[in-house]
C-alpha cells in the first residue's frame, strides 16, 4: 500500500513522533559526550605556527582544539555545530580557553634549548557573544593569565565572521574593554563569502585572517587577488596586519609574499602539531593533501558553524 506524500491522520501522527524520538535521543547522546569529552579532557590540543612570509620568523601560533570523534560527533564540523547551538556554549568555551592556554604554556616550557625563540603570539578562536559574558570581563581571564605568567599583549581573540555580530557599536564598546586590558583582536575568515566589510571596518581588528577559500591558487584569479588588494588597502590604512590562511603550495606562499601580505599560515608553512613547532618558508613546490588532523573550518576556527579553541 502507498500512502500520499503528506500523510494524514494516524500514519503521519506515528511518523511524526518517530522522527522525534530521534532527535531527541540524538540531543541526549551528543549531550552525554560532551559530558564525558569535558569531564575526561578528552579534547586533543594541536598548535598551527603563523609565519611572517617577509622574513621568515614566527609570529606566533593558533590554538586548535579538537574532540575524539565519535557515534554522537562523527567529525569536529559536528561537534563544533552541536556546541555553537547549544545552552552550554558559555561553559563550554570557558573550558576550552583554560585548556587553550594552560597547554601552549606546557608546550611552551617543554622546548628542547633555553635558546629557541617560537612566537609568542597565542590565537585563541572565540565565539563573538561570549565577550559579552560577564564572567569573561570580571578579570577571569586575566587572573588565569597572571597564574600561566602570559601577559595579554600575546593573546589575540580570533573572530570569525561567519558569527553575526548584531549591534555593532555595543559590540565595539565591549571589544574596547578588553583593548584596554591589552588583548588584540583578528577577525577570521575575510573574504569567506560571509565576510561583512561594516564587522572589518567597525571592529578595526589588530589581524585580519584572509579564508583559505581566498588564498587557493590565488596567482592564478584577478577576482581574487582584486579582493585581496582591497582588503590590504585597508589594512594598510588603518595599522592592521593581514594573516593569509590555507596556504598550501610554494607558488601560493610566493606570490603573496611579493604582493607585501605580511603574514601566513597553512600546511605548506606548517601543520598543526602537538608541540610548538616554528614552521618554515616551503622551499618546493608541492601540493600538501589535507592530513587526518584538519584546520578547523571554522570555528566556526568556535564560529555555528562554531569553532572554539
Amino acid at each position: 500500500m502507498k500512502f500520499p506524500l503528506f500523510a494524514s491522520g494516524p500514519v503521519s501522527a506515528w511518523h511524526d513522533l518517530l522522527d522525534t524520538a530521534r532527535f531527541s535521543a540524538r540531543i541526549y547522546g551528543q549531550s552525554r559526550e560532551l559530558h564525558r569529552i569535558v569531564q575526561g579532557r578528552k579534547l586533543s590540543t594541536f598548535f598551527q605556527p603563523i609565519l611572517n612570509l617577509q622574513d621568515g620568523s614566527c609570529l606566533g601560533y593558533e590554538v586548535l582544539n579538537r574532540p575524539p570523534l565519535s557515534k554522537s560527533f562523527p567529525d569536529t564540523e559536528t561537534f563544533y555545530d552541536y556546541i555553537g547551538r547549544s545552552s552550554r556554549v558559555f561553559e563550554f568555551e570557558r573550558y576550552c580557553r583554560e585548556t587553550s592556554l594552560e597547554r601552549f604554556e606546557a608546550a611552551h616550557r617543554s622546548l628542547s634549548t633555553p635558546d629557541e625563540q617560537p612566537g609568542e603570539v597565542v590565537f585563541i578562536n572565540v565565539h563573538p557573544m561570549i565577550l559579552t559574558d560577564a564572567a569573561y570581563r570580571s578579570g577571569e581571564t586575566a587572573r588565569l593569565l597572571e597564574r600561566l605568567g602570559l601577559p595579554p599583549e600575546r593573546i589575540v581573540f580570533e573572530l570569525t565572521e561567519k558569527q553575526s555580530v548584531g549591534d555593532h557599536a555595543e559590540f565595539e564598546r565591549v571589544l574596547s574593554h578588553y583593548r584596554s586590558q591589552g588583548f588584540r583582536i583578528a577577525v577570521d575568515d575575510a573574504g569567506s563569502g560571509y565576510s561583512s566589510l561594516q564587522t572589518i571596518v567597525s571592529l578595526k581588528p589588530e589581524f585580519i585572517k584572509l579564508d583559505k577559500s581566498l588564498i587557493r591558487d590565488l596567482h592564478r584569479h584577478p577576482d581574487r587577488q582584486r579582493m585581496v588588494k582591497l582588503l590590504q588597502e585597508f589594512a594598510q590604512g588603518s595599522g592592521t596586519s593581514i594573516i593569509a590562511e590555507g596556504i598550501e603550495t610554494r607558488a601560493e606562499a610566493e606570490f603573496l609574499r611579493q604582493e607585501g601580505i605580511q603574514f601566513g599560515q597553512g600546511y605548506a608553512l606548517g601543520r598543526p602539531d602537538p608541540k610548538l613547532q616554528p614552521g618554515r618558508f616551503p622551499v618546493e613546490e608541492t601540493f600538501l593533501p589535507t592530513p587526518a588532523v584538519k584546520n578547523p573550518v571554522p570555528a566556526a576556527e568556535i564560529k555555528p558553524r562554531g569553532r572554539f579553541a
